[in-house]
């Protein structure tokens, strides 16, 4: 595979189709009128019937696609360690990210597909099944934000640019922790906003150019970010995890990643921040 990725590009059409499929497959149970049947996993997240359904389409459709590259579903079986480690590339998926957003029905999850090349995300395409909406970026090759009206290029915008500065973060995780780094971003940036979001939908804003800097102070899992990462990276901006290195995938038995910033200015120095910020 080549630096610049651009043999990827010829899987996007199918990728955005897959995706597609598995989100009309999560709004027949969003749309019906009975009440969402919850089941809690082992780890007391929750499941539903939507993530099943949506697992299912999207293995189905890799399998085609790919044969020969492995599946990683958070619905799926995750095999050992053992086995996982001698992959150098795979398919990362989160066939509904955002469940408590959907059995809310707010809106506010998506279908999240990623490949993972030697550890990192190198392709991602997340769906939006409510608005229809796909976010899909290839490291090398550049985002894509595709709507109902037309596909348009997208690209991580520096703080310079920004008035205010806006902060994304979960509605759920990390509050205590997230007023510190709030208080040290007004001390840097004198403007800021702060806008409370669900699922990868975060990550994809700081893409699109409609927010700077994503502090996630809480535990995720690696098929949460991966999709949107690679649309993050594709369009200039980055995740950094808590030692300030990228984030990586499948470098250890756990899947769950660090506390973790993703962020759209590349350029700004976002570690002298958090650090400020984690001595008050």
């Amino acid at each position: 595979m080549n630096d610049n990725n651009s043999e990827l590009m010829a899987w996007i059409p199918q990728l955005l189709d897959i995706t597609e499929q598995a989100g009309k497959a999560i709004l027949q149970v969003y749309n019906s009128s009975q009440d969402i049947e919850i089941i809690t996993k082992d780890d007391d997240s929750p499941v539903t019937k939507a993530d099943h359904a949506a697992h299912e389409v999207i293995d189905a459709g890799l399998k085609l696609l790919t044969p020969d590259i492995p599946r990683l579903s958070e619905e799926g079986c995750v095999p050992d360690f053992s086995e996982r480690s001698g992959w150098n590339r795979y398919w990362l998926i989160d066939p509904l990210d955002g469940t408590k957003e959907f059995i809310n029905r707010n809106g506010e999850y998506t279908v999240n597909i990623a490949l993972i090349v030697d550890h990192e995300p190198v392709l991602g395409v997340v769906y939006v099944p409510v608005t229809k909406i796909f976010y899909y970026g290839v490291k090398g090759q550049g985002s894509w934000k595709k709507t109902t009206v037309g596909t348009q290029v997208i690209s991580a915008r520096k703080v310079a640019e920004a008035n205010p500065v806006r902060v994304v973060a979960s509605r759920r995780h990390g509050a205590d922790a997230l007023e510190g780094m709030l208080r040290e971003a007004e001390k840097a940036f004198g403007n800021i906003e702060s806008v409370s979001m669900g699922s990868s939908l975060k990550i994809c804003m700081l893409a699109d150019g409609t927010a700077d800097w994503y502090p996630r102070l809480a535990l995720t899992s690696e098929w949460d970010t991966a999709a949107a990462q690679a649309v993050l990276v594709a369009a200039g901006g980055l995740i950094y995890n808590d030692e300030f290195k990228p984030l990586e995938c499948n470098r250890k038995d756990s899947l769950l990643n660090p506390f973790f910033h993703a962020i759209a200015d590349a350029e700004f120095d976002w570690e002298s921040l958090v650090a400020r910020a984690l001595e008050q």
